[in-house]
């Protein structure tokens, strides 16, 4: 069973760095597709950016492209999100998701199966 533990969240300033990590405790984490998704507050939730289980891609929300960089470390059934040049508009609680299929529609929530709590990522202008 897939079970996501997103952390690495936290308060920081206007064209700061972060870098969020998600890590999945069953054994086919190399098998998933991986993407992060976030959700501000009184907004839906919104893609930003997928790796395929080989490491393809990856696909980036054009909101994020340039300064987000998203990888994984399949021997550490990790996934993560390096954010830099952060803007208050990525204020948002981020997601990690793992889907079984990696399709044209990797950027809607409902091509993933299993998702993460979420962690807080605040910034500070």
């Amino acid at each position: 069973q897939v079970q996501l533990v997103e952390s690495g969240g936290g308060l920081v300033q206007t064209g700061g760095s972060r870098r969020l990590s998600c890590a999945d405790s069953g054994r086919t984490f190399s098998t998933y597709t991986m993407a992060w998704f976030r959700q501000a507050p009184g907004k839906e939730r919104e893609f930003v950016a997928a790796i395929t289980r080989s490491g393809a891609g990856p696909f980036y929300a054009e909101s994020v492209k340039g300064r987000f960089t998203i990888s994984r470390d399949n021997a550490k059934d990790t996934v993560f999100l390096q954010m830099n040049s952060l803007k208050p508009e990525d204020t948002a609680v981020y997601y990690c998701a793992a889907g079984l299929f990696f399709s044209s529609h990797y950027y809607r929530v409902d091509g993933y199966d299993y998702w993460g709590q979420g962690t807080q990522v605040t910034v500070s202008s």
